[in-house]
């Protein structure tokens, strides 16, 4: 079970949570569907609730802090100092719309968008690395960045993280994976693929599931909505859902023998 206890690599996507109008009912549907406990970390954190897989931290959901915001998912994106990074963000056309802030005893973070008006997180452990469960069940196994402007998109995310970018065959012509350093791919990023239009650029999180048809029919059960029906691909099974409050996320398994 890949485990980790020291922090990511700067440009990692290194941390998930999500914002939402009813922690209660937001942990009741995500338990069902990703098989996840819950660690309330109390008063002082505003009652922000760790979502636990195989007793490691997996991901966070927190209430919605800011008149008007929509329930979301944030990836957030690993870095060194915070400060600097914010920085190199505005220098290349970006914007800070929280922080950068530090979470006592914990890390330091900021919340930015991209010229695409694409929102992530940057996360600066000190001492929590973050996600501390991956590429297992109820764990974060990929992240995808839809992008209006996938050109703009990428020419940000190689100025301030360093990525680099490969090309799949078969897929859509702007769609490829990032990677840091000539590592291993980290993610994918592209176009909206097919969304509706009107579609904000956006980054998805795909969360492990040990049976993706089952996790759909908790989902459904839960009130969340199916956005992508399940599809079988070369790289696994997997389908897009929506919670009951309406933060998109998909979940992930390798496709059955």
């Amino acid at each position: 079970m890949p485990n980790r206890d020291s922090k990511w690599p700067a440009g990692t996507p290194c941390w998930v949570d999500a914002a939402t109008p009813d922690v209660e009912a937001a942990t009741a549907f995500y338990g069902a569907v990703l098989g996840w406990t819950f660690h309330d970390t109390g008063e002082d954190y505003g009652h922000f609730h760790m979502c636990m897989a195989g007793g490691r931290s997996a991901a966070g959901i927190g209430k919605i802090q800011m008149e008007g915001q929509p329930a979301a998912w944030t990836v957030y994106l690993a870095c060194d100092d915070a400060d600097a990074t914010v920085r190199v963000i505005t220098d290349n056309g970006g914007t800070v719309h929280v922080g950068p802030m530090d979470i006592p005893e914990v890390g330091r973070m900021a919340i930015a968008s991209d010229p695409t008006g694409a929102v992530f997180g940057v996360w600066q452990a000190n001492p929590m690395p973050g996600i501390e469960i991956y590429n297992e069940p109820g764990g974060l196994v990929w992240e995808d960045a839809r992008l209006a402007d996938p050109g703009a998109g990428k020419a940000f995310y190689a100025a301030v993280f360093g990525f680099e970018y490969t090309p799949i065959e078969g897929a859509p012509q702007d769609y490829g994976t990032f990677a840091v350093g000539g590592g291993e791919p980290l993610g994918g990023m592209g176009g909206l693929m097919g969304a509706p239009e009107g579609t904000p650029s956006h980054w998805i999180p795909y969360f492990g599931v040990a049976d993706v048809k089952a996790a759909v029919v908790a989902a459904e059960s839960g009130g969340g909505t199916v956005l992508m029906p399940v599809i079988d691909t070369p790289y696994g099974r997997m389908s897009t859902l929506a919670d009951p409050f309406g933060a998109v996320f998909a979940v992930h398994s390798e496709v059955p023998a």
